[in-house]
């Protein structure tokens, strides 16, 4: 009979070690992408510009409901939100359409981004069609793109995959600044002894904590700067719908899901 590791006696198979170890190594080995990254959100800012966010397709949508109208968070933050592409569309509809070349990028052309606008694109395995075709569209109209992704699906995924996009090209490629988030191919991090299939997946938790990490650093470089940044207070708490009208009254023309 196989001896039983310390890992597996554990409830959780290891899941949280993994997660906190993952956490701890983009503190350390992203550090400067994410200073890089923030200081060009922080310039927009400075500009009065909005920052703009992209999910390529799936869960990775999800990042810009955290990023959007969030209390603590940046108030300039347009989500370029498509249904279509996300978790709340059919799931096999949206699979697919995540696939389809020129999506993405009829999506950010309805947004109208400007040149030396700021566009975050989230997606762990960035290969995908609507994950190129987006950020293709917007390198074409001269805006600075901060890339999170995973260099693990990028280089092993095989070059003929039929998910890449046809010309073959990695999000990183295409970025301005390139955060890893290190999700493994698969993304699930936990086996368990006599099942076959790994689970728990952990790159939700790892990208929330990266958009936390670039709203942190903006707010202390504009601080540092002499900014004031634009940053919600919850509007469930005493005083929260008042203090953020201003925010409100500036935005919403410019912020098509407010």
């Amino acid at each position: 009979m196989a001896e039983t590791t310390s890992e597996e006696r554990r409830p959780d198979f290891g899941y949280l070690d993994r997660t906190i170890a993952l956490l701890r190594r983009i503190e350390t080995e992203q550090q400067e992408n994410i200073q890089r990254a923030a200081s060009l959100m922080a310039d927009a800012i400075e500009q009065d510009r909005l920052i703009h966010v992209y999910g390529g397709g799936g869960h990775t949508t999800l990042v810009m409901g955290e990023m959007f109208f969030r209390a603590g968070g940046l108030a300039n933050i347009n989500p370029i939100m498509e249904t279509g592409l996300s978790v709340f569309n059919q799931a096999l509809k949206y699979l697919e359409l995540e696939r389809c070349v020129n999506y993405g990028r009829s999506i950010v052309k309805y947004f109208r981004l400007q040149p030396d606008d700021v566009l975050i694109i989230f997606h762990n395995i960035g290969i995908n069609a609507a994950t190129i075709d987006a950020a293709m569209e917007a390198k074409e109209q001269g805006v600075k793109l901060i890339a999170v992704s995973s260099s693990h699906w990028q280089n092993e995924m095989p070059p003929d995959h039929f998910i890449r996009h046809p010309n073959g090209k990695n999000l990183f490629d295409l970025a301005d600044v390139a955060i890893d988030d290190y999700n493994e191919v698969g993304d699930c991090v936990v086996s368990v002894p006599g099942f076959d299939t790994p689970i728990a997946p952990n790159s939700n938790i790892i990208d929330f904590y990266i958009a936390h990490r670039l709203e942190i650093e903006t707010v202390r470089q504009c601080v540092a700067r002499g900014i004031e940044p634009p940053v919600w207070r919850s509007a469930n708490a005493p005083g929260g719908d008042e203090f953020n009208q201003k925010y409100v009254e500036s935005y919403s023309p410019r912020v098509k899901m407010l």
